[in-house]
This record gives structure tokens, sequence and C-alpha cells, in this order.
């Protein structure tokens, strides 16, 4: 009966943590918490500390890039091709945000490229909503297929310590699953958007917005562009920097034999990826002169901070919890994950909604799911499922690019559930899930 009602005092946090938005969501798991131990007397599990140091250097040297210029570069690149492809842009702009987060190991890099997009899709009389919504949910995507964000580190710290038949899932073995599976997706999403929704000559209702004179000059405006900015040698010395240390990072995932070796094996890549990106921001400050107190102040350093306490607060919850009950869970649910594999990938996709965060869901979930029995294949196979926050247009990139989007095309339904983010997201999840279990098949990890 214990356990029902901890389960209960875990789904009210969560949810009412995800209302409230922000910093609450980790300060909820703190109730939970104290709850947990005080009330319940449960000796308390053990906070994510690797996973969180590792968000906090990725963070800082993610921010450093955006307070050096240094992402102003990939920016204006990445709006160069989309303006040399108009026709293309509801393949080429989902592509595009998806590259800029796997690079940056943030989707927050997406607030920049929306007004951009619209821009190109309204001059060129294609429907905003395409590139719009394929795009948001593009660049969350993408977070599972880069070598430097929160949710894959997480991902690997966790199946460190679940090994299949002697051998562990590493760095590389996780990202040779998840970046083509999230291409797959994206590419899927793309392809969808192409054909969806009326053409804007055949929309009555956005004919009868641009009816309106005033109308016409807000849906048409200006043009967003970054193409007139010139770019100082500094900001080109940032961003080289910044893609140096993750070329680094992932060469040294590839062959482990380049780690220094301690006690008979290699330094882990968690750490490797920590000493490598807090080399990679001081660099920057160095040999760009970047101002250190601006770095606090961009919007990555505050989504990544933001991370850091929802992942804190809510793991180390989840961790009390279960870690107390693994002999009841382990056989009540062992016999149905192994049969159908597929409910754990169920219960990552709602757990990812509740926290809105894919690595506070991987904190979550992954170290429940190994423990009770899913195969460690499995987890890296269905790792897509992590992205479930585009069910509810509540993500700050989804009501980004309804703001960005003045035509009205892109949009939250009637009924909420129908809004312009669902499909896309349904498509590029499923199809990344699906080709990810083909290719942990393919490796025999399954």
């Amino acid at each position: 009966m214990d356990i029902f009602l901890q389960l209960t005092v875990i789904l009210i946090c969560l949810f009412y943590g995800a209302r409230k938005g922000g910093v609450a969501l980790g300060l909820l798991g703190g109730i939970g918490i104290v709850i947990m131990t005080f009330v319940f007397g449960l000796k308390p599990g053990k906070p994510p500390v690797d996973v969180m140091l590792t968000i906090i250097a990725v963070v800082a040297a993610s921010a450093t890039l955006q307070a050096s210029g240094g992402l102003e570069v990939m920016l204006k690149g990445a709006e160069k091709l989309l303006r040399r492809n108009p026709k293309y842009v509801s393949i080429l702009a989902p592509f595009t945000t998806c590259a800029l987060t796997i690079m940056c190991g943030t989707g927050h890099v997406v607030y920049t490229m929306l007004p951009i997009i619209y821009d190109i899709a309204i001059k060129n009389g294609i429907r905003p909503e395409r590139p719009m919504a394929a795009s948001s949910i593009a660049s969350q995507m993408g977070i599972l297929a880069s070598p430097v964000s929160v949710a894959v580190v997480s991902l690997v710290a966790f199946l460190a310590k679940a090994p299949v038949d002697g051998h562990v899932i590493d760095f590389i073995g996780v990202l040779s699953i998840t970046i083509p599976s999230t291409l797959a997706g994206v590419l899927m999403i793309g392809i969808f958007s192409w054909f969806r929704g009326k053409e804007l000559d055949q929309d009555p209702e956005f004919q009868k917005r641009i009816a309106d004179p005033e109308q016409r000059k807000v849906i048409y405006g200006e043009s967003a562009t970054l193409m007139g900015k010139t770019l100082t040698s500094s900001q080109w010395t940032a961003m080289w920097i910044f893609l140096g240390a993750i070329a680094l990072v992932a060469f040294l995932g590839a062959f482990p034999s380049l780690r220094p070796v301690f006690e008979g094996k290699p330094l882990s890549m968690v750490l490797s990826i920590q000493m490598f990106m807090l080399l990679a921001g001081a660099l920057i400050i160095l040999f760009t002169k970047t101002d250190p107190s601006t770095i606090g102040k961009t919007e990555v350093f505050r989504a990544g901070m933001i991370a850091v306490v929802a992942v804190f607060g809510i793991a180390w919850m989840a961790d009390t919890v279960f870690e107390a009950h693994l002999p009841e869970l382990k056989a009540a649910l062992t016999e149905l994950v192994k049969t159908q594999p597929w409910t754990y990938a169920i219960a990552l996709l709602l757990v990812s909604k509740l926290v809105n965060s894919q690595a506070a869901a991987i904190s979550a979930m992954v170290p429940v799911g190994l423990a009770i029995g899913v195969p460690p294949g499995y987890v890296v196979a269905f790792a897509a499922a992590s992205y479930g926050y585009y069910i509810l247009p509540t993500y700050p990139s989804d009501l980004a690019a309804i703001q960005f989007d003045r035509s009205g095309t892109t949009h939250i339904g009637k009924y909420v559930i129908n809004h312009s983010f669902i499909l896309p997201g349904l498509i590029g999840v499923s199809t990344s899930c699906l080709i990810g279990f083909l290719l942990a098949d393919a490796y025999g990890l399954i």
C-alpha cells in the first residue's frame, strides 16, 4: 500500500511542478524527498551528481559560445542555406535546427532561427506552419543525437553501470543508434510538413487576414535576417574552439585507447566531456576577450541551470522510492518488460511530458528500467521516447514558434491537443524509435 501512496506523491510533485514550470519542478522534488524520508522512513537515494556536473560543464561552454557571439556564425550559415533554397524550407529548416542542437547540445538555439524561417516561408508563399512546427520539434529531437547534450551524457552514464554480455554500450555505441534514428525522424517530419495544411492562396482564414491592409503589413512585415551582419574574427575563433572540443570528445569516445588509463580502465567519457567542455569555455574567454559577466545572462545558461535543479530534485526523489521497492517492482514488472519492452517506451514518453525535459526523464526512468530488467539495448533503441513534451503545446520553443508566426497558421487548436506540433512530434518520435530498434537489433544489442 505504501508504494502506491509514494507514487501518488511523486505524480503530484511532477504534475504541480510541471504546471509551475522552470526551477519549480526540481524544488517540488525536494518536497517529495522530505516526505519519503521523514514520513515514510525511506533511505534517501543517490542524487545524480555526475549528470549534474556534466550539465554544468556543457552549459557553461555553450553559454560562453553564445556570449562570445560564436553562435551567430552558425546561425548565419544556417540562414544562408535556407535563403538559397527557399522552395525546400519545409525540409531543410528542421534539419538546420536539428543540426544546431546537435552541435550546441541544447534546443534553445532555435529561438533565433524561428523568425528567419518565418520570413523565408511567408515571402515565398509557403504556409509558415509547415517549417515552423517542424523546426521546433526537430530542434528538440536533436538533443538525443548531440555528443554534448545533457540527455545523451546522462544516458551514457547510466548504461555504464549495465553491461551487456560483459560489454558496456558506450558513448559511440549510443550515438551510432541515436544519430541515424534522429535524422530519420527529422526526415519524416520534413516530408510530412511539405504537404500539410492548405496552400496560403487556398486558405480562407489567411486570405481574410491579409484582406485587412494593417494585418497584411504585420504578417509580411520587415525581413528578419543576420545576412547583413558582419562577423568578427573573434566570433569565428569562438565557434571553431567549441566545435573543436566537440570533435575531440567524439574522437576520444571512438578511440578509448587515447584516454589516460587509471586502475586498468580508461578515463570515463563523463569526466572527459566535463573536462573538455570546461576547457572550451576557458579557451573562448582567453582568445576572444569575452566578458565573463555576460555568460550567466544568456538564454542557454538560464535554461541549463534550470535543468540542473530539475534533474537534482526529480531524479533524487524517484531514486529514493524505486530503490526502496526494487524487489517488488522487479517481481511485478520484469516479465512484462521482457515480453513487451515497448511498454518502457510509453512510460518514458509520459514521464517526459510530465517533467518537460529529456534529461530529467532519462534520469528518472532509465535507472528504474535497467533495475527491473529492461535490456540496455531497448533503453538505447527507445531513447527518442524521452521527448514527449510536444504532446501539449506548453514548451517554450513551441510557444515561441506560435508567437513568431504572425500569419496565425502555427496555432493551438480549439481542443488544445489538436495543435500544430502534435503530428510532427508523433511522426518524428515514433520513426526514431522504430529506426533505433532496427539498428539496435542489427548491432546485436537486442
